[in-house]
């Protein structure tokens, strides 16, 4: 399990991201502070008094998660569909053919702060596969 701090820009909004949105169960809350589970892990969204910027591309910084199946892959892809939740980056396959080849896509919350959901085709892939170089998309 990990912990993950993110800004955000008021709590409301935050909430129906990723509860509503994104189906995150809602832990302790305070007017500047919500923590969420987001399978399994608690990220926490702080509120930050300065603008939030997009960072013009899906890199250096983004978080979300790996899921286990294709299917629990394409319920969050349909779930973020069905609630209008703004994509970055529409699914896509990478690498397809390798044993690197995995589904994703990336969401944009009303903070710019990017998500990205994935499934690896071979789980092998998620921390091993060494002898390929190739990771995300090509800059």
């Amino acid at each position: 399990m990990f912990h993950l701090a993110f800004p955000v820009g008021n709590i409301t909004e935050a909430k129906t991201f990723y509860e509503q949105g994104l189906g995150c169960s809602v832990g302790r809350e305070t007017p500047r502070s919500l923590i969420l589970n987001l399978g399994g892990h608690q990220i926490v969204a702080h509120v930050v008094d300065t603008p939030l910027e997009p960072q013009g591309s899906i890199y250096p910084r983004h978080f979300g998660l790996i899921l286990e199946t294709e299917a629990e892959w394409e319920a969050l892809l349909d779930r973020a569909q069905t609630h209008n939740l703004k994509f970055c980056q529409h699914p896509k396959r990478r690498f397809s053919g390798s044993v690197l080849e995995h589904r994703t896509f990336f969401l944009e919350d009303p903070f710019h702060n990017l998500l990205e959901f994935k499934f690896y085709a071979h789980p092998e892939a998620i921390f091993g596969a060494l002898d390929h170089a190739e990771i995300g998309d090509p800059v």
